[in-house]
């Protein structure tokens, strides 16, 4: 009988060790729209997440990695039976993705309550950098103000005056005219509220005809971005009143708008131009494995899982220990497409933000260049506000 016990009493404290045991691994679900005309959006990231996978050789930590995707159908109810479903029945250590800021809302709760680690790829909503942060919550983005700030300052460096505001109507739409309003100095023109999924912009070009502003910012994404640009310029208010946006022209809407592109501006948190040997990675790989140009989307979903990676490798191999894991994540401890950051107290990014550009390449085609700075280590505007309650 001791012989027995001696031979399997060293099996036990091997199988008890973290990281070593044989059957561990790391499961995320990764909620996204999968679906519909936003599909697109699921495809740059979910794409995005596999390349990352490939550099990291399919572990995290040395553990397996299982990713289960999740189809929220841009629909905030179905967003949160996903979590649910994932969190119950898969017996997820992580939850990532969502785009919406709407889908985030509804989802958050489910997710810290369970006291997992959540992490968005996208969505920017106010409340979680603020009153309604969590120690499990984390970005591999912004913000929803960040980035319409940036554009705000650079409207001002550009001394533009009376802009017009153009924005879908919804939580992330007017996030950013606030973001737009905290650092942007000039008058405003007027605002002008879209329904979220307009793809017919007659009127509101009528709109922006007759209130004849200096220029104008506008949020708006997806297929309505496309749609917008198009007609915008169709309509040859482009000549003499220029296009500032965010989230709108992009390598994700780029080939949709074509041409049509050429001569608007943007601000992002990615210099798709640096020399950074991650982000030259990044984007060469990614246009030989899927043969299209990766996008700021893209960019934020491939941070994820080198962010997740160094969560395990912080817990020694342990992803049940999830303080182990939100400590050694917000040290940043990873190589980004975007260089060097570090997390605010709040799990928000700090990084820079970029003027970006629409010009004709050689051939008369659509490129994005990055311009300039526009901000370095930017802070969002809520982590003041932020205390966390493990």
């Amino acid at each position: 009988m001791r012989f027995r016990i001696a031979l399997i009493a060293p099996a036990l404290a091997l199988a008890a060790t973290p990281g070593l045991a044989q059957d561990k691994e790391i499961r995320i679900g990764f909620i996204n729209t999968f679906s519909g005309p936003a599909a697109v959006y699921g495809k740059h990231q979910k794409d995005a997440v596999e390349l990352a996978l490939d550099h990291l050789g399919r572990k995290m930590g040395g553990l397996d990695v299982k990713i289960i995707y999740a189809d929220d159908q841009l629909k905030p109810d179905v967003g949160r039976q996903q979590a649910d479903k994932l969190l119950k029945k898969d017996k997820v250590h992580v939850v990532a993705g969502i785009i919406w800021s709407n889908v985030l809302a509804a989802t958050q709760k489910r997710v810290v309550r369970a006291k997992k680690i959540l992490i968005s790829t996208n969505a920017g909503w106010s409340g979680m950098a603020g009153k309604h942060c969590s120690p499990y919550f984390f970005s591999t983005s912004w913000n929803n103000d960040q980035t319409p700030e940036a554009m705000g300052e650079l409207m001002n460096q550009e001394k533009l005056d009376n802009v017009l505001l153009f924005s879908a109507n919804y939580q992330a739409g007017k996030d950013m005219l606030t973001g737009f309003e905290r650092t942007y100095k000039g008058k405003v023109a007027g605002r002008i509220l879209y329904r979220l999924g307009l793809l017919d912009f007659q009127a509101e070009i009528a709109q922006i005809r007759a209130m004849k502003p200096a220029a104008m910012f506008g949020f708006v994404p997806g297929p309505s971005g496309i749609a917008f640009v198009k007609q915008y310029r169709a309509s040859g208010l482009d000549k003499t009143i220029p296009f500032y946006s965010v989230f709108t022209v992009d390598y994700l809407t780029l080939k949709g708008i074509g041409k049509a592109a050429i001569g608007t501006y943007h601000t992002s948190f990615w210099n798709n131009n640096s020399d950074n040997p991650v982000n030259k990675r990044f984007i060469a790989d990614f246009k030989k494995k899927y043969g299209y140009h990766p996008s700021i989307f893209s960019a934020q979903a491939y941070d994820m899982p080198f962010l997740v990676d160094s969560g395990v490798r912080g817990a020694n191999g342990n992803p049940d220990d999830v303080r182990a894991m939100v400590k050694a994540m917000e040290k940043a401890d990873f190589k980004s497409v975007r260089g060097k950051f570090a997390y605010n107290t709040n799990h928000i990014p700090i990084q820079n933000f970029y003027r970006r550009e629409v010009r004709a390449d050689a051939n008369g085609d659509p490129e994005i260049v990055t311009t300039g700075v526009v901000f370095e280590d930017h802070k969002d505007s809520y982590y003041k506000e932020c205390k966390f309650k493990w």
